[in-house]
């Protein structure tokens, strides 16, 4: 079957509605759902009912606005004030963590490739390269199996991780893109390579800071008659951040995370309707990759690479990262347990990434590329498979899970922030009736705290000083925000 006009409607409507609930069902296994993404698409393949998808440059662009989309709605999610303690180990492991494990994982391919048993034969920087594609880390399944088990971690695990998967993916889009500009030129100069590096680098951080500055301006003193245009504005800046970047030399990916980061830490208009908007279109662009992706893969050619494929990944997971994560925490001593350290070793997943960076080997026409997106492609899967489904466990095995604290309130009503009061809901029981009796004027609530309104079943009630309480009764509370 090929894609068509006439087809690429109703086979796309199919695939989204297939992914979305199998993505449902997997929280309740524990799955990540983004292998889940993936089988569909290898289902629906050129192996499976046969459709054709064989372009690499095409996935790699959707992959490109994709992961522009995901990184800067990341950036939006990752908190100044929560990062802050974690940030220089957050950082080391972003820049230093994702290159030694490139550099360890590549030379332990290039010497497995040199066994006589095996089926692959890359030379040191092709295996440098296959390293450096899947050198990244991808926790945005691990967080969403902590969410749906309702877990959360100690010891500022989770900005840590967040802080990581957001920013590790631009380092090794770095040494991706540097790997094989060195293979084309047939060698480039260490001062070469180092020059591109911190081009890349300090052209992409400025550029994200500059303008996601100029996206706070526009969102806060653009006067739109219609706010639902709003976050179609800032999307709009999302793609100008990484193309204008790009052109520059610089790394878009660096760009648009740092943008966002700018972004959801500052006060901006219609913050609700940005964060739903940018939240379900992240949704929407990590199935259409996660599909995409695999329906350019072609399953019987990885198991030609079965073998090797799972000797790397079992290095890269019982080796490389953790070598590489003890190695840069190694300064920071005591502040980081040895069990926090081997947590953050075990949630070195490889998700969507790693595959999408293989592509661009095989764009350039890099020789051995295919065996490359095939052995990614594979150790993705591998991981998935053996980490992902295990997070939660290993957590708790290690003691470092906690119950997740409740955010909002069950009313899904939010207020905007410049009115400097708290939202919270409390639910009436028969101790509270027996203690302060069933009238709401009777409540005794603190001074400054009103009842906005009550939910009695499907039933809201507006609440008066004497309206009867009953057991199961929600009462949704407005009072001064706390000073910290």
């Amino acid at each position: 079957m090929l894609f068509t006009a006439e087809n690429i409607l109703l086979t796309g409507s199919v695939l989204l509605f297939v992914s979305i609930i199998v993505g449902k069902t997997s929280y309740r296994f524990g799955v990540p759902a983004l292998l889940l993404f993936l089988v569909v698409g290898m289902l629906f393949g050129s192996d499976g009912l046969g459709l054709q998808f064989h372009n690499a440059k095409e996935a790699q662009f959707i992959g490109m606005v994709a992961l522009s989309i995901i990184l800067f709605s990341g950036g939006m999610d990752t908190k100044f004030s929560e990062i802050k303690p974690i940030l220089v180990p957050g950082i080391v492991l972003s820049t230093a963590g994702v290159l030694l494990t490139a550099v360890f994982t590549g030379l332990f391919i290039w010497w497995l490739a040199g066994m006589s048993w095996i089926n692959i034969h890359l030379p040191l920087i092709t295996s440098l390269l296959l390293a450096s594609t899947m050198s990244s880390t991808d926790s945005a399944s691990v967080f969403a199996i902590l969410r749906s088990q309702k877990m959360n971690l100690k010891h500022n695990l989770r900005p840590m991780l967040e802080l990581e998967s957001g920013s590790n993916d631009p380092m090794a889009y770095m040494l991706t893109i540097i790997l094989i500009q060195f293979i084309q030129s047939s060698g480039v100069g260490f001062p070469q390579m180092a020059g591109s590096f911190a081009i890349q680098f300090i052209v992409g951080a400025a550029a994200g800071y500059l303008l996601g500055k100029l996206a706070i301006l526009m969102l806060n003193k653009l006067n739109i008659d219609n706010q639902a245009l709003y976050p179609i504005l800032l999307l709009s800046f999302v793609f100008f951040t990484f193309s204008i970047t790009d052109l520059m030399r610089g790394n878009g990916y660096l760009a648009v995370y740092i943008a966002g980061m700018m972004v959801g830490n500052n006060k901006i208009m219609y913050r609700k309707e940005i964060y739903t908007f940018m939240d379900g279109l992240t949704w929407l662009f990590q199935i259409i990759m996660f599909l995409c992706l695999g329906l350019l893969v072609n399953p019987h050619e990885m198991l030609e690479v079965a073998i090797a494929a799972l000797l790397i990944g079992v290095f890269m997971i019982v080796i490389g990262r953790p070598l590489s994560v003890f190695l840069c925490l190694l300064p920071f001593g005591k502040k980081i347990t040895f069990k926090s350290k081997l947590f953050v070793s075990w949630v070195g997943l490889r998700g969507a990434v790693p595959i999408i960076f293989a592509t661009y080997p095989v764009v350039a026409d890099v020789p051995g590329a295919h065996v490359i997106f095939n052995i990614v492609f594979f150790i993705t899967i591998v991981s998935l498979v053996i980490q992902g489904t295990t997070v939660s466990t290993v957590a708790r095995l290690l003691g470092l899970s906690t119950p997740m604290e409740k955010t909002g309130n069950d009313f899904g009503i939010e207020l905007p922030e410049d009115i400097d009061s708290d939202l919270r809901d409390m639910t009436v029981t028969q101790e509270l009736i027996d203690r302060k009796g069933d009238n709401l004027k009777d409540m005794n609530l603190p001074q400054g705290t009103l009842v906005m309104i009550v939910k009695r079943g499907d039933e809201y009630l507006i609440p008066n000083g004497s309206l009867k309480l009953h057991v199961g009764d929600k009462l949704l509370l407005i009072s001064e925000k706390t000073k910290e």
